[in-house]
């Protein structure tokens, strides 16, 4: 039996709440994103038409206009001087390219034995390097004391061009977020805060990374991988660490720990560990275990592995017979993380692969014949250490290039203020 409207119990509804705000972010997170399309794309193919990067973006021409504006007036990008014919019907145009006379970017990497300070253009490439040794003592107040009084006599010899920032790169454990060496057991380092003191003696701002990733933010950008959807770098050096990049985005996980493979089991490994096991994979292939066997050897009486790789060249056949075990070695790791992760593209930083192609050789043969052509060398041989550095600062500027710190943007001076507040937040 049916009730009458008069006899049903009103509905009981919740307190009206207006729709919260739809926010802003997404626009934010777009006009970042555009402007650095655009000017990844003047990276890749400058000097290039406007027109052109809208093509190659998928931007409205209206929309390139706009950015190209944008970064010409933070003083990015820059027209060319001659206007150019294009190769149909039409009439000449202007192309935009970087300007790389402008900026600079400061770099620190800090190895076992030395750090190395360096300066980079907007293109990646080292403009002045100086390498500090370590001397005595490893303390990490001096030793990134010494690394900033550095940095301060490069960008004192700049040329006029200002400093944007500085990169830290390392091995170990290094938490990007906080700017800290969690732990390096090489150095004996824990919890240094190096953003903190690092920005406190150079007024800059300061960004932090472990090696491996930083390389694989430089191959990005500047190297191989440039336009690869995913890539693994294999970092051999005294420390040994990997870092892996999928569509453009390095992994960190959680407090950036990814990539730390010094302990993993390596098949055929004889050498102990300190963590009581043997083979692992640092112990192994650590240049202080190749320089320790050359020198056992008779091949050399020092503790730089470049030695070992001049004695080859020279024509060793012990000195050759251990870059090409190593490389062997090598293949195997990669092999393993290959079978994890299948990457498109993997780069290796090692010192008898980057100058030997036996060395390289032996690596993909240890790969095996299918993916072997999928192993390359790191794209900077020559400087390396440097790029690592400076890199960590260069990729925060390509993923935000319109965030830059006013100062550097109006500076008229060489360099940047350097005053007493401290360090800025930059492309946050």
């Amino acid at each position: 039996m049916y009730r009458s409207v008069a006899s049903v119990p009103p509905l009981v509804s919740p307190p009206y709440r207006p729709a919260p705000a739809v926010r802003r972010v997404s626009d934010s997170a777009r006009r970042r994103t555009s402007a650095s399309v655009v000017l990844r794309s003047v990276l890749e193919y400058g000097p290039v038409a406007r027109s052109g990067i809208a093509r190659l973006t998928g931007l409205s021409p209206a929309s390139v206009t706009d950015y190209c504006a944008q970064l010409g007036a933070v003083g990015l990008i820059r027209e060319g001087a001659v206007p150019r014919q294009s190769k149909g019907v039409g009439r000449p145009y202007i192309p935009v390219d970087l300007d790389t006379s402008r900026f600079v970017v400061g770099g620190v990497h800090v190895a076992v034995p030395y750090t190395t300070v360096a300066l980079l253009d907007l293109r990646g490439r080292v403009v002045a390097e100086r390498r500090l040794g370590h001397g005595d003592g490893i303390e990490p107040g001096r030793i990134l004391a010494d690394a900033a009084d550095g940095l301060d006599a490069l960008f004192a010899q700049a040329g006029g061009r200002t400093p944007l920032g500085v990169g830290v790169a390392a091995g170990g454990w290094v938490d990007r977020n906080s700017g800290t060496i969690v732990e390096h057991g090489l150095l004996g380092w824990r919890d240094v805060a190096v953003r903190e003191v690092i920005g406190a003696r150079t007024g800059l701002p300061v960004h932090v990374d472990g090696h491996a990733r930083a390389l694989v933010d430089a191959e990005r950008l500047f190297g191989r991988a440039r336009g690869g959807r995913s890539v693994l770098h294999l970092f051999v050096g005294n420390a040994v660490d990997a870092a892996f990049a999928t569509h453009d985005e390095v992994h960190h996980g959680p407090r950036s720990q990814a990539g730390a493979i010094a302990h993993l089991p390596l098949e055929g490994g004889t050498e102990p560990c300190d963590c009581g096991r043997t083979g692992c994979l640092q112990a192994e292939l650590s240049e202080r275990t190749l320089s320790r066997r050359a020198r056992e050897s008779g091949v050399i009486r020092t503790a730089n592995p470049m030695h070992v790789v001049g004695a080859a060249a020279d024509g060793d056949p012990v000195a050759v017979r251990l870059l090409v075990e190593r490389a062997r070695m090598v293949g195997r790791a990669t092999r393993l993380l290959l079978d994890v992760l299948n990457p498109e593209t993997v780069v290796i930083t090692e010192v008898g692969v980057m100058y030997r192609e036996d060395c390289l050789g032996a690596l993909r043969e240890e790969v095996g014949r299918e993916r072997g052509a999928l192993v390359v060398p790191t794209s900077f041989a020559e400087s390396v250490l440097a790029v690592a550095g400076g890199s960590v600062a260069l990729d925060v500027l390509y993923r935000d290039p319109l965030g830059m710190p006013t100062d550097a943007i109006n500076s008229e001076t060489p360099n940047v203020d350097r005053g007493s507040a401290g360090p800025r937040a930059f492309w946050a």
